[in-house]
């Protein structure tokens, strides 16, 4: 574990170098928390303790507990998470995901789950202004140090991972202590 986390220290320092300084004062019209999964989501609360209050992450909970993500998506951050729902790991292939869930499947687990995440506070309009001034198309290293390429499409954020799987933004801007949240409709897959 401790070998990870500084591995995972060294990734998230260069992801956070490749993606740019897109950290963005918090400015809120009002302070009532977004609702996610049924629970809100409190600004004060890291990722960690937001996530495990949506019945739409359970899944995402379990995975992230399972691959011992839990302390460092409780750490200062910043971090960006692009949350897949419970139905978006559902569209995996049936068993997928308990086979990730076993112990021996433990680094696999951890490459998906950091493909999900960028070690800044990326909020969407800092994204959308970045795919625009890089005509069209972003490229986003993650901090498994796999990439994903954003998108908008429809006035939608949609990021595409390294296998050409697509993932749409349906709730943005989930602001946490430790950065912010984007919920997706489905699992990035990078590279075996």
């Amino acid at each position: 574990m401790k070998a990870f986390r500084i591995a995972a220290l060294t990734t998230v320092a260069a992801a956070a170098l490749a993606f740019g300084a897109m950290t963005a004062a918090p400015s809120f019209a009002d302070d009532s928390p977004v609702t996610v999964g049924g629970a809100p989501m409190y600004s004060t609360k890291n990722i960690i303790q937001n996530a495990v209050n949506s019945k739409d992450h359970t899944t995402l909970v379990a995975a992230v507990k399972a691959a011992g993500l839990v302390e460092t998506l409780s750490g200062p951050g910043p971090f960006t998470v692009f949350a897949p729902t419970n139905e978006a790991f559902a569209q995996l292939p049936e068993g997928t995901v308990d086979t990730l869930l076993k112990p021996e499947n433990k680094a696999k687990l951890v490459k998906i789950l950091t493909y999900h995440v960028v070690a800044t506070n990326a909020l969407s309009g800092a994204i959308a202004k970045m795919i625009k001034d890089d005509g069209g198309t972003h490229t986003i290293t993650t901090v498994s140090g796999g990439k994903l390429v954003a998108s908008m499409k429809d006035n939608k954020l949609m990021l595409e991972d390294e296998n050409g799987g697509v993932a749409v933004v349906t709730i943005a801007n989930v602001r946490q202590s430790n950065g912010v949240i984007h919920v997706v409709d489905h699992v990035l897959l990078p590279k075996s």
